[in-house]
């Protein structure tokens, strides 16, 4: 068999075709990796909170109530079948009673009875009194926690670090801090976890409050400046140039 006129005698055919369809396989595994890892994750993450609450609630069920019972008594089926949700579902159904409960004039006082029995246990009073309170922040409906990002200053003037506004602050703390007008309580998440942070006390007129929402923001504090909302980067306002810059752009 002839070698092809365009390879020189005595010299190996080029790896380069080779070498492009490696990089084609490895450009599409990755591009099939960036769209699947999400979804993914999302499923295994839902699929196992499921799974760890169905855990939680249903040994608390009685045997003749268990979901693989009640199939095998209604249908005859005698195999094990795992239904994840039940738990999930009589979960929901059990705090939205016990939530109607507490609501009425006879869960009020059961509720203000066990609180009072369990004051009375010292080292379990702290530890209900601080997960209660933890609660009532968290799930309180009367205020809402984090609805603004804003850019503060930190951690000293000239660099700038996107925190939530928490509220403003109140009790003992704003009348001790000396600041010239309103303080507000700021959280100032860090990269790429940010669920850890800090508590900061800021005059109002340091905080400089962001029009995108709570949910971009967070992503980019996460992605550490990678993942910008919208897509893409705003153009840059000529006012926030410096001067000779302006004037590139006028002339």
């Amino acid at each position: 068999m002839s070698k092809s006129p365009l390879t020189p005698p005595g010299e190996p055919h080029s790896p380069r075709p080779r070498r492009a369809m490696f990089g084609g396989l490895r450009t599409s595994f990755l591009t099939g990796l960036v769209v699947i890892a999400p979804i993914g994750l999302t499923m295994w993450l839902i699929w196992s909170v499921i799974g760890w609450i169905d855990g939680f609630v249903l040994p608390f069920v009685p045997n003749a109530y268990q979901p693989e019972n009640v199939i095998e008594t209604a249908f005859g089926i005698d195999a094990p079948i795992n239904i994840r949700g039940i738990g999930v579902v009589l979960f929901l159904v059990f705090t939205i009673f016990v939530g109607w409960m507490a609501k009425g004039i006879i869960g009020r006082s059961l509720l203000n009875w066990g609180e009072g029995l369990v004051d009375r246990m010292p080292v379990v009073r702290s530890i209900y009194n601080g997960l209660k309170q933890i609660a009532e922040t968290v799930f309180s409906q009367a205020e809402t926690s984090f609805d603004k990002a804003c850019l503060i200053q930190y951690p000293r003037k000239g660099l700038w670090a996107i925190a939530f506004i928490s509220t403003s602050a109140k009790g003992e703390v704003a009348r001790r801090v000396p600041a010239d007008g309103d303080l507000m309580s700021v959280f100032l998440p860090t990269t790429p976890n940010p669920t850890s942070g800090f508590l900061l006390f800021v005059p109002r007129a340091d905080v400089i409050e962001l029009e995108m929402t709570v949910e971009d923001a967070a992503k980019l504090v996460i992605s550490a400046g990678l993942v910008y909302p919208g897509g893409k980067v705003p153009p840059v306002e000529p006012a926030a140039l410096p001067e000779s810059d302006r004037e590139k752009l006028s002339a």
